[in-house]
């Protein structure tokens, strides 16, 4: 078939166009109606009044507009874009794209339901927060959410020294006091010997509110009259253990696992550590190893001093085979862990040595503990009374004692451990009078001070506290306090770090032997920053009262100075910013230059 000209077909109008099964060519003309078949070759412009479908075209050429009035599909390949283009709708991207060096340029909203990458070339990005000014805020400053939902700067304040009300918690003469603090329900636990229920060992879950402390219901750990009754926490399974001598069963050295809820406390099932009568038990939790260490008077074994070691599991505890520390009569026996070093001391009076203040260190493995050599700290008599702590600032052991040799003072000494051994500073005297019987000893790690409570000999035995400072091997005191302006018998005392108080638990005498507990406040600097409040950084100045605008996570402040570039920075307690970290331990950002921070949480 011959090719149709199309000069034949000009102003060619009707329902019916031609066949063009081997396509038309033309210089000019106006078509109405389907050209189908072949190939359609027009040397100028073309003008479509219907659709014009295109099946498989490789290629639009446009110098000019397009304009697609339903949408451009792009089934593969991608869309290539070496202009500006500009879209006057929102842009909706269901896979991956890819914008080239000449960026992407948008005059209104780009929204994305996420970026990768950390976000810092972005701009306008910025993400605030609107939150009514508690105080005065400064421009680049670090802030936090209070309780009643406003900001405020993060700064500290000073604490004055205080000590609240008593507070009694048992009714009735309560003897062999021994608390403990148990971290992960932020409780204080008291044990002690119910002499209004038969002598039984109970137990009492405290919940400490500023200077104050409420109980709950007392619960009996044993039915039976118990003595030389200790507590200490096991932060390893988050349970009390209770260590005392079992008046109901020949005296034998028991124990028994403690799970505190709420106000209150359930036990599991007593387990014996020593079938024969046990005196001055005394207990301590290696946090490193994970293990429970009682120490005692073994009166089955001719008095020794002697150790065993704990293993939690559950509601249960298991033990392994007792060690002797000391071949001799050992009497006021008390053990404390060195965090520091990973040792156990043990602070006893050695009554097969003139009864002098001894110590001796202990390195727990697996399931028994092992002794260096004893080390005397006092040459004299030592009274009946001995506690130890804890410096975990300072790396030093503290132990308090009654000094028989130098007229029943009261007296401390800074002991040093290293190896499996331990030395000593010299002793130093914070009461100058008899500090009769009982002492306890507590170390605050928010005021960095150690708290001795004692009986007062030379002020009528009055309740009586004091605040010791640790320096190198040497310790000085502050002014005696007095707590309970009556005798005070079985003094206990631990360290609330969640309200950053000391307990101090004894008898009464000036209120028929009742059981008693007193909340004393360190001098202390304390602050607002905890490890969860902070929010952000001021994005300008805002006086009391005023609708503060914050940057939070994610954002760039930019009103910072001295930060070290590529560096996390941490918020410190007063509010400045370091590379390293504080206590709360709280992440601020990241340092893209030193006046700009990337916040983080």
């Amino acid at each position: 078939m011959s090719r149709l000209r199309a000069d034949t077909l000009t102003d060619r109008t009707g329902t019916s166009a031609p066949d063009l099964t081997h396509g038309a060519t033309s210089t000019t003309g106006t078509f109405s109606g389907d050209l189908g078949g072949g190939n359609v070759s027009l040397s100028g412009n073309a003008s479509v009044d219907g659709t014009l479908t295109y099946q498989d075209a490789d290629n639009i050429n446009s110098t000019g507009i397009i304009t697609a009035r339903q949408g451009i599909q792009v089934s593969a390949n991608g869309f290539d874009v070496t202009g500006i283009s500009t879209f006057n709708s929102p842009i909706t991207v269901a896979g991956i794209t890819t914008i080239n060096e000449s960026g992407l340029h948008a005059t209104g909203v780009v929204t994305a339901t996420s970026f990768t990458g950390d976000g810092s070339a972005l701009t306008g990005t910025n993400r605030t927060t609107s939150l009514v000014a508690s105080g005065t805020l400064s421009n680049g400053q670090t802030v936090i959410v209070t309780s009643d939902g406003k900001v405020a700067g993060v700064s500290t304040s000073d604490i004055s020294q205080s000590v609240g009300s008593p507070a009694v918690f048992e009714s009735a003469n309560s003897q062999w006091t021994s608390a403990t603090f148990d971290s992960a329900n932020s409780k204080v636990v008291i044990a002690y010997k119910d002499a209004g229920n038969s002598n039984y060992g109970t137990a009492v879950v405290g919940t400490v509110s500023g200077t104050s402390i409420t109980f709950g219901t007392p619960v009996v750990f044993e039915s039976a009259n118990s003595t030389y009754i200790s507590a200490t926490f096991d932060s390893t399974n988050s349970k009390v253990v209770i260590a005392y001598s079992d008046g109901g069963n020949s005296n034998y050295g028991k124990a028994v696992v403690g799970t505190v809820s709420g106000t209150s406390i359930s036990f599991g099932s007593v387990a014996t550590f020593r079938s024969a009568q046990v005196e001055f038990v005394s207990t301590t939790f290696d946090s490193t190893n994970g293990k429970v260490v009682i120490a005692y008077k073994d009166d089955g074994n001719s008095d020794y001093g002697t150790a065993i070691v704990g293993t939690v599991s559950g509601t249960s505890i298991s033990f392994g085979s007792a060690t002797v520390f000391e071949s001799a009569a050992t009497r006021h026996i008390a053990p404390v862990y060195d965090s520091t070093n990973g040792k156990v001391v043990i602070a006893y009076r050695d009554d097969g040595n003139s009864a002098y203040g001894t110590a001796i260190v202990g390195t727990v493995s697996g399931t028994s503990i092992s002794f260096g050599s004893a080390v005397v700290f006092e040459s004299a008599n030592l009274g009946s009374g001995i506690s130890a702590a804890f410096d975990s600032a300072n790396g030093k052991v503290v132990i308090a004692y009654q000094d028989d040799g130098n007229s029943s003072y009261g007296t401390a000494i800074v002991g040093t451990v290293s190896g499996t051994s331990i030395s000593f500073g010299t002793a130093v005297v914070f009461e100058s009078a008899t500090m009769s019987d009982y002492n306890a000893v507590a170390y605050d790690s928010n005021a960095g001070k150690v708290v001795i409570a004692y009986r007062d000999g030379g002020n009528s035995t009055y309740g009586t506290l004091i605040v010791g400072t640790v320096s190198g091997t040497s310790i000085s005191f502050g002014t005696a306090v007095v707590f309970e302006s009556a005798v005070t018998d079985y003094l206990s005392a631990t360290f609330d770090s969640t309200n950053n108080e000391v307990v101090i638990v004894y008898k009464d005498q000036g209120n028929s032997n009742y059981g008693t507990a007193v909340v004393f406040q360190n001098a202390s600097t304390g602050t607002n920053l905890t490890s969860e409040n902070f929010i952000g950084f001021s994005d300008a100045a805002y006086t009391n009262g005023q609708t503060a605008t914050v940057q939070i996570i994610t954002a760039l402040d930019d009103a910072q100075s001295g930060l070290t570039t590529g560096s996390k920075h941490y918020v410190q307690t007063d509010g400045t910013l370091s590379t390293t970290a504080g206590s709360p331990s709280v992440l601020a950002g990241t340092a893209i230059s030193d006046t700009e921070i990337i916040v983080k949480q």
